[in-house]
């Protein structure tokens, strides 16, 4: 599964990982990045278009671009952004539901700002050999449709989660959904994943527990990400994405809650 990694696990075994910076090519350029980094940002895998759901690339275009960065099929990725790391748990998330083996996938705990205060940075850009990345996405995948995700209020033994801020949540959210903002996960001090025990406990107030079925949504899918990431990595075995999240919910003028 995509789990959650130290900055000194990160720079323990810096020679076999594949380390993805997903800020703005600028950041990367100007802000420095690290060590042996290659740069591929947010928007470069964001395209909402071809042959995959919601706002998920292209598998055509997901393969040239890892291909390019020289990232293979068995490639170790750890990815991260300079926003408590929500950037980079969609790179991620994206390259499990396109088939990328999830045990090779990890997110840094914190961000860049954390990481620069204890290890070095750097100005240089990897020189890296191109692959042959294929997409073969994987015979089961956590990704739910509109109906699915409507039928979860019927269910005692599923949570629907509405990973969005508290005004968003107001103005409207899927009927039964309840609130987990994905930053009361986040320390804001350390910009990484709070405690192992101070999250389950903020999980479980949202009525978030392991033995229930999840079910996650925001507006485009970006911020379930992160939280997914870390259900995963707090051990819930039972996690389902909407994809299509309330962009498509809308759209086929589903119902909403307020209040």
């Amino acid at each position: 599964m995509t789990d959650i990694v130290s900055a000194d696990w990160v720079a323990d075994n810096a020679e076999g990982l594949r380390v993805v910076d997903v800020r703005d090519g600028w950041e990367y350029d100007a802000m420095a990045h690290l060590p042996g980094a290659v740069s591929i940002p947010f928007d470069s895998f964001r395209t909402g278009s071809g042959d995959s759901e919601g706002m998920l690339p292209a598998r055509g275009e997901w393969a040239d671009l890892l291909s390019a960065n020289g990232i293979g099929a068995d490639s170790e990725v750890v990815a991260y952004d300079d926003h408590h790391g929500v950037f980079a748990a969609r790179f991620l998330v994206t390259a499990e539901l396109l088939g990328h083996d999830p045990a090779k996938l990890h997110l840094l705990d914190g961000d860049f700002s954390s990481w620069q205060l204890e290890h070095p940075t750097s100005n240089e850009a990897p020189e890296v050999a191109s692959t042959d990345y294929s997409v073969e996405p994987p015979a089961s995948t956590p990704l739910v449709d509109a109906d699915r995700v409507a039928a979860v209020g019927g269910d005692p033994d599923a949570v629907l989660v509405d990973t969005r801020d508290e005004d968003e949540y107001a103005e409207g959210h899927i009927p039964g959904a309840v609130l987990l903002d994905w930053r009361d996960l986040v320390d804001d001090e350390t910009r990484g994943l709070l405690p192992r025990e101070e999250a389950l406990a903020v999980l479980e107030s949202a009525g978030i527990v392991p033995e229930k079925r999840v079910v996650l949504y925001c507006n485009t899918a970006r911020r379930i990400s992160h939280t997914y990431v870390v259900l995963r990595h707090l051990g819930f075995t039972d996690v389902e994405f909407y994809e299509g999240s309330l962009t498509e919910w809308e759209a086929q003028d589903r119902p909403l809650e307020s209040g």
